[in-house]
């Protein structure tokens, strides 16, 4: 096994193929037995994704003319070289050697190693060309400059430098069963380094990511991995003892689970129009000892799967761009088109309509995505306003986000937190 080869075959899984980066790693890394070997694969996907268009850039400067679409892996290949050249702790003769030697095709060896060795003798000249390009120096696509800068147009390069910043790893304690002082002994004593996350009172920050086999009672659902942006909308939906409750877009569960953990006395029915998804849900609550009922179900649909029930409180956690979590998925940046943005918020309405038909008089409608951009977030939520007379905004006060004209932003960052928007409705009798 070829630890950089393995890298080239999962990123031209992401790059060619269009799957996720989750998906690639999760198929290939569970062969792989060495954690040196797995940890060294998955830095470098995740590098190369973060940097693609900054290494693209320089590869086209170093290189004639395009790749065809059968070498596609030698491309990729020279894009593994040239990031670890730039960005990893390899030495500089061994980054050469070891992707020379990763080369499956003979043909191509001397490319390879034409390219990286110019590269290293033309490597100031060229850094200083890249910050020409805002495309290569910000390593994102141009719509997604643009539409980012339109919506933040005064903190856009700071959401663009945070989303290439890896995310810390973030757990949420389960109170039900240990408080969070308590954990973090727990922590301490296995030597694994943490802080408080001073958002909330459930949450906690790793200095440095671990397996979560090494998390002292994983398994027992003392705990669970969650970004504090996400943490927060167990709290903001505020659910009581014996609510009717409802998560629209449940899968894979945390927020599910976090709404069950502050208040398991409730019924709570989480919905999900993937099975193999929901399925992650019921895992999810299996592991934390919690219950709810788990339907699939096209939630944008006017398809009666409530059976006619209301909900006192209800989640939606809206299928968006997800450009606030690029910093965790940086294949989004290759793998959302501006294309979608529209038929998104289209989808967003029509959920919006639906809870809004499920939710009681004087019931609660929670509003999420992990979009940065104005068109899923606010504007949303203003036009929902407008349409729906029986609709009133509930402005959340807090010390995290910024206020937005109805709703709050939180931006990648943010007190260590991934870019999130919320919005609180009530319905009026």
């Amino acid at each position: 096994m070829n630890s950089r080869s393995e890298a080239v075959n999962i990123l031209l899984q992401v790059i060619k193929e269009g799957q996720s980066l989750t998906q690639a790693l999760e198929s290939a890394l569970t062969k792989i037995d060495s954690h040196k070997d797995r940890a060294f694969i998955q830095a470098l996907c995740y590098g190369v994704l973060r940097d693609y268009f900054g290494l693209e850039f320089i590869l086209q400067q170093l290189t004639k003319k395009p790749f065809r679409n059968k070498d596609q892996d030698i491309k990729v290949l020279l894009l593994t070289g040239l990031f670890q050249l730039r960005s990893m702790r390899v030495k500089p003769h061994a980054a050469v050697s070891e992707t020379v030697s990763a080369t499956k095709k003979s043909w191509a060896r001397s490319v390879v190693n034409g390219v990286l060795r110019q590269f290293q003798r033309q490597q100031n000249t060229l850094e200083e060309r890249l910050q020409q390009s805002e495309t290569a120096r910000f390593s994102h696509p141009e719509w997604l400059i643009r539409q980012i800068k339109n919506s933040w147009p005064e903190s856009f390069e700071s959401v663009l430098q945070e989303n290439n910043r890896p995310a810390p790893m973030v757990l949420r304690v389960n109170q039900a069963k240990i408080s969070r002082s308590d954990y973090l002994q727990l922590l301490d004593e296995q030597q694994i380094s943490a802080q408080a996350f001073t958002v909330n009172d459930v949450g906690v920050i790793l200095h440095e990511a671990v397996s979560v086999d090494f998390l002292p009672g994983f398994s027992e659902g003392l705990v669970s991995v969650q970004d504090g942006a996400a943490q927060l909308a167990a709290e903001l939906l505020d659910v009581q003892k014996g609510n009717q409750v409802l998560d629209m877009c449940a899968a894979p569960g945390g927020k599910t689970a976090a709404i069950l953990e502050r208040e398991p006395q409730i019924d709570l029915l989480a919905l999900d129009i993937d099975e193999k998804r929901l399925q992650k849900v019921r895992d999810n609550l299996e592991r934390l000892q919690l219950t709810a009922d788990c339907l699939q179900a096209d939630a944008s649909s006017g398809q009666d799967w409530a059976d006619n029930r209301l909900f006192d409180r209800i989640l939606l956690d809206a299928p968006c761009s997800a450009l606030g979590v690029i910093r965790r998925h940086p294949d989004i940046k290759l793998l959302r088109r501006e294309s979608d943005i529209e038929a998104l918020t289209g989808i967003q309405a029509q959920m919006l309509t639906q809870a809004w038909k499920r939710l009681k008089s004087g019931g609660v409608l929670l509003y999420a995505t992990c979009s940065l951009l104005k068109q899923e977030n606010e504007q949303q939520i203003v036009r929902f306003l407008e349409q729906h007379k029986d609709a009133e905004e509930l402005p959340i006060t807090a010390s995290w986000g910024q206020p937005c004209p109805v709703g709050r932003q939180i931006l990648p960052g943010d007190n260590q937190m991934d870019g999130f928007y919320y919005a609180r409705l009530a319905k009026h009798t």
